[in-house]
């Protein structure tokens, strides 16, 4: 019998290094696509799939997502105070009513293998999903996760999103290869574009069976002197069949500058209180720049 996907894994103990100075006082994961932060985005995928419990493994400076998944009881007593009933079901329903929240500290930043680790014990001996919110993915009509839940429930298998990547960008990526039946038969971590075995880039979606934490326990230190999940994933190959999930739709790599600011626009373009407005003004400074930079070389 094929247990169900019912907790989803969120590492977010990175430093956000990228987005430096911002993220010196607080997470990467809470920078706002508009109004709501960059880790709701991909929890709500992880629930649209069915998933009934959350796992956030976090470090020492990252108290405001905690914060911002607790319920707030004198906020809402204000908002409801004061008529604003549609704000009120708005951050009561952040987390739905079913599902839980459970935060693990990792101490020492080693890796996403080591974070991943972190959630052992309160995973236990069930498959679990791995979601990455450095990466938003607008796959409709079915979301990204439901789709690999999908088909974990039609093989029993692990379950890994990929996308072709530009092919000089491959040493930013774990690289696979799959067959006809889209099984994966290798995996390498950020190969150099002269070595990569294919264009298939591993994006932060995963289903993982149990197996892969007493890998993670036995790899040595990979990449960058970490506990990489692609090295246990390369482990877990030589046991188990393992699915790629190429999936359609729009991935956002919120985890640079350049990816962030267009999800922003994206997500502002198709609200019709804002998208009307938003292209107008974007045309505008369009405009504006180009006069600018003619204005400057004449």
């Amino acid at each position: 019998m094929i247990k169900p996907i019912k907790t989803a894994v969120f590492p977010v103990a990175g430093l956000g290094t990228r987005f430096l100075p911002i993220t010196k006082t607080g997470p990467k994961e809470m920078l706002p696509i508009v109004d709501k932060p960059l880790i709701q985005y991909v929890v709500e995928e992880a629930f649209a799939a069915g998933i009934e419990q959350i796992v956030i493994v976090t470090n020492t400076n990252k108290y405001a997502i905690e914060d911002y998944f607790d319920r707030h009881s004198e906020y809402e007593r204000r908002l409801e105070q004061q008529g604003k009933l549609a704000e009120l079901e708005m951050v009561r329903n952040i987390i739905p009513s079913y599902a839980s929240v459970v935060y693990i500290r990792q101490s020492i930043p080693a890796g996403l293998g080591d974070a991943v680790l972190r959630a052992k014990q309160v995973v236990g001996q069930e498959p679990f999903a791995v979601l990455l919110a450095d990466d938003i993915i607008d796959s409709p009509p079915q979301g990204c996760l439901q789709k690999m839940v999908e088909i974990y429930e039609q093989t029993g298998s692990s379950v890994i999103a990929v996308e072709q990547v530009p092919p000089e960008n491959t040493d930013q990526y774990g690289i696979v290869s799959i067959n006809e039946k889209n099984q994966i038969f290798g995996i390498v971590e950020k190969p150099k574009p002269a070595v990569a075995p294919s264009h298939l880039g591993v994006v932060g979606r995963y289903i993982l069976t149990p197996r892969i934490f007493t890998l993670l326990e036995q790899i040595t230190a990979g990449v960058g002197g970490e506990v990489q999940l692609t090295d246990a994933i390369a482990e877990l190959l030589k046991e188990e069949t393992i699915m790629a999930c190429p999936f359609k739709g729009k991935r956002y790599d919120c985890g640079s500058k350049l990816g962030f600011l267009e999800a922003t626009i994206a997500y502002a373009l198709r609200r019709p209180d804002l998208g009307p407005a938003l292209r107008e003004r974007l045309l505008r400074l369009l405009l504006e720049e180009e006069m600018l930079g003619s204005s400057s070389k004449g």
